[in-house]
Order: C-alpha cells, then sequence, then structure tokens
C-alpha cells in the first residue's frame, strides 16, 4: 500500500482545515500532501489540477466536495494510481443542500460554477483499488437552516447521498458534516482503511 496520501477538503475550506488529519497520518508513518482549490471555480478545471497535482501511486482521502473531485478524477483519469480511497461525507450523488441553497440569489453566488454538481446524479467506482466511505449521522450543519433533511443525516448531506455503486465499504459515524474531518473515531476509521482496505 502506498505511503503518500493526497487530501482534499471541502467546498469554501482552505487546506490548512484538513491539518489535524494530516498530522494524525503522518504520525503513522504517511507522507501527506493537502490538494487546495477554490471550490467555486469550475469543476472539470478543479478535477484536471488534481490530475497533476496527484503524481505516482497515492492514497486519497476528500472531505465533502473534496470527495467529489478525488471521486471523479480517479474515474476520468485512469492512469493515476489509487492505492485507497475515502470519501468522508462526500454528496457523490448529489446534495438536497447544495439544491436549495442554489435557489436563492445569494446561494448561486455562494456556489459558484459547483452549482450543477448538486443536482442528482450517479456515482460509480470500477477500479480494484478498495473505496470507502463514512458519513455522518448527527444532523448539525447548513441543511437545518434550509428546512430539514430527509432519513440519515450529518445536517448537511444524507447518507444516501454519499452511496458509491461499487464501494468496498461504508462506516457511519455519530458526527455532524464539518465534525468528520476533526472527529478522532474518523481518524482511526480512515488510518484503518488505508492500511488494509476495510474499516473493520
Amino acid at each position: 500500500m502506498s505511503r503518500e496520501v493526497v487530501l482534499a477538503p471541502g467546498l469554501w475550506v482552505p487546506g490548512p482545515v484538513m491539518a489535524l488529519l494530516a498530522a494524525r497520518l503522518a504520525a503513522r508513518g504517511y507522507s501527506v500532501r493537502t490538494f487546495s482549490y477554490r471550490g467555486r471555480s469550475p469543476f472539470d478545471a478543479n478535477v484536471e489540477r488534481l490530475a497533476r497535482f496527484a503524481r505516482g501511486s497515492a492514497c486519497f482521502v476528500g472531505h465533502s466536495l473534496g470527495g467529489v473531485l478525488i471521486l471523479d478524477m480517479l474515474n476520468r483519469h485512469p492512469e493515476v494510481e489509487a492505492a485507497a480511497v475515502v470519501l468522508l461525507g462526500s454528496p457523490v450523488r448529489g446534495s438536497l443542500s447544495g439544491r436549495r441553497l442554489g435557489g436563492a440569489a445569494l446561494g448561486r453566488w455562494m456556489l459558484g460554477a459547483s452549482r450543477s454538481l448538486w443536482d442528482e446524479r450517479a456515482a460509480r467506482w470500477t477500479r480494484a483499488a478498495p473505496l470507502g466511505v463514512i458519513a455522518g449521522t448527527v444532523p448539525l450543519g447548513l441543511g437545518r437552516a434550509l428546512g430539514g433533511l430527509p432519513g440519515v443525516n450529518d445536517g448537511v448531506v444524507c447518507v444516501e447521498e454519499t452511496t458509491v455503486e461499487g464501494m468496498t465499504e461504508r462506516a457511519l459515524v455519530p458526527q455532524g458534516h464539518s465534525m468528520l474531518i476533526l472527529s478522532g473515531r474518523v481518524g482511526d476509521l480512515v488510518e484503518r482503511f488505508l492500511a488494509s482496505g476495510r474499516f473493520g
């Protein structure tokens, strides 16, 4: 398994917010690099930037939109090798919260060119490398201010929206959306998956 890890943060979030998770992984002997990008910029341009950033073979961990970026980049660029992938609260099948936010002028400005990503869509994984999904189950986040979300959710993303056809395994954790990158429990799950391809 590769000892290099590429981290990708979520929408509106600077790379340094991944510092705690990066430090945990570095303490386990991983070489960690964080991909920073402007979430309001065109998604396709960010996908191509990530493909260039991800040189050689690496493990990938993405939070929220960062996970969507990673999944799309790896599906589009088979020449980029992935040893293992973990997505944290990533709305790979679209986002009801995003669609609601995009219904207002301020929300459209906040989402920028990423707005179309939140429409319902399919998400698939066909590589041999293991792909794990971690989803939160405590509804604390933007979704509550936008009218609440159906089913189990982390306050921003519904668990169902994190489903990737062909994923290896999914773990549910009692955390809100933003806390997924800070949680020690999530950090342990990420480390375990990168090392073994399983959460259990």
